[in-house]
């Protein structure tokens, strides 16, 4: 019992790996998965079946067999473990060291001569002798192919194809059986080129979009933040310039004596909280969230990093005709749930819908590519404790409403904000209930960088 819970523990444990990978993910691990099992496919079936028959040709032939079998394991192994390097080096990453190839090689060579011995003395018949033929180089080949430009891997392989043809013409093995193995080496060298460079190549143009995916969220929310700095400097620098030289003013007069240093202090003292007031302004309007601009944000952003975007209803009475506090609380969850779509999972697309029924007002921002534990901004659990989803569902519970956030099945992950047209209840005593100021928890304008 206790060894069946583990192996069910583990299939368990594989399963959730397998679901919390990205697609991308996902792809890399099948391609290199399917690159490790042909070394081993070819190995098992024509490189072991036709070893059989040398067990009826005495002990010389079944020590060749059981050799080349031996060498043939190891050269899978070593093919296996040297995967992953060749995958790196062909997508610019470490250089493969060339010392790795030394050990591979020399077996290369062991697995030919044996081959070619078990020719010479009868170890295997000639159908076994095509299927040897063709196992023979795929272990070696396939890491190979992904170090060396296209044409010097034809030009080896033909040369290859040229040397173990020689070696059995000259233990005596019929010409047809010759032309035979030539045709089989160069086919299964293009079988192993055109399998494996091609995936990687694949693989190689799609790691490359994601990170000039990533990349451009980065810069959207770089942008985004320079756009701030520049209006908070705008706002600032000119006000804290004129306060300086007041003061050093103020100082001066008051070093003399002179009474006007008190009206130049109450001067600093008006520009200041000018300044207080407009730094105010800038960041409630960055802060306050406008339903419209919120929606064209969010587009723009996701856009940007590569995930398709629907908009449906944004235009008629659900979007447009909505109170206006009704709509900045819509663009709060718009602003943080776009946010989510980029920080969880591996979304390609995207779709918001705003309805109008008779007294309420429904928002549904929806995603695919969504993980095992996709959430907004509290880890999936959707009982608070994660600011964001907190933050949201304060803003709506002012005004009536409702957010619920979770897993819709086959991957999707949907939003779903629904916020009364009727006014929020007011407080014992008949005082209106006050809509929660911006706290530190709040959620943030920018959507954070993955």
């Amino acid at each position: 019992m206790k060894g069946l819970k583990g192996v069910i523990g583990r299939v368990r444990s594989w399963r959730r790996g397998w679901h919390e990978r990205s697609k991308l993910q996902r792809i890399d691990l099948y391609t290199r998965i399917t690159l490790c099992s042909i070394t081993w496919f070819f190995a098992v079936s024509w490189g072991l079946l036709p070893l059989g028959t040398a067990l009826g040709e005495g002990p010389v032939a079944i020590s060749l067999a059981g050799a080349f079998l031996v060498a043939n394991v190891a050269q899978s192994v070593l093919s296996n473990r040297d995967l992953t390097a060749a995958f790196a080096h062909y997508r610019g990453g470490e250089p493969f060291p060339r010392g790795r190839l030394r050990l591979p090689a020399a077996i290369q060579v062991a697995m030919t001569g044996l081959l070619v011995g078990l020719a010479a003395v009868g170890g295997v018949k000639e159908q076994g002798l095509a299927l040897l033929v063709l196992d023979l180089p795929v272990a070696f080949a396939i890491p190979y192919v992904l170090l060396i430009p296209v044409r010097r891997f034809l030009l080896h392989s033909a040369a290859y194809a040229a040397v173990v043809v020689a070696l059995l013409a000259a233990v005596g093995v019929p010409g047809r059986l010759l032309f035979a193995a030539a045709v089989s080496l160069l086919v299964v060298s293009l079988l192993v080129l055109v399998s494996a460079r091609p995936s990687v190549w694949s693989l190689t143009a799609m790691w490359q979009a994601e990170e000039a995916r990533d990349m451009q969220a980065r810069l959207a929310v770089a942008e985004e933040r320079l756009r701030f700095g520049r209006d908070m400097h705008d706002v600032l620098g000119r006000n804290l310039s004129v306060i300086a030289l007041k003061s050093e003013l103020a100082v001066e007069l008051a070093q003399r004596g002179n009474p006007a240093a008190v009206d130049q202090m109450v001067e600093v003292q008006r520009i200041a909280r000018a300044s207080q007031q407009e730094v105010r302004d800038v960041v409630r309007g960055y802060r306050e969230a406008d339903l419209p601009t919120e929606l064209m944000g969010a587009r723009g952003v996701l856009e940007a990093a590569g995930i398709s975007v629907s908009v449906e209803g944004a235009d008629g009475p659900a979007g447009i005709g909505a109170p206006a506090a009704v709509q900045a609380a819509l663009g709060w969850v718009v602003r943080e749930a776009a946010t989510n779509v980029l920080r969880h999972g591996d979304p390609r697309h995207c779709r918001i819908r705003l309805a109008r029924t008779r007294d309420a007002v429904v928002l549904e921002v929806e995603n695919d590519g969504a993980g095992p534990t996709g959430s907004l901004g509290d880890g999936g659990s959707g009982t608070g404790g994660g600011s964001g989803l907190a933050g949201l569902r304060e803003r709506l519970a002012a005004l009536g409403g409702t957010l619920d956030a979770g897993g819709a099945g086959d991957g999707l992950f949907r939003v779903t904000a629904t916020v009364p047209l009727t006014p929020a209840r007011a407080e014992p005593g008949g005082r209106p209930s006050p809509s929660p100021s911006p706290s530190p928890d709040a959620p943030s304008a920018l959507p954070e960088e993955r």
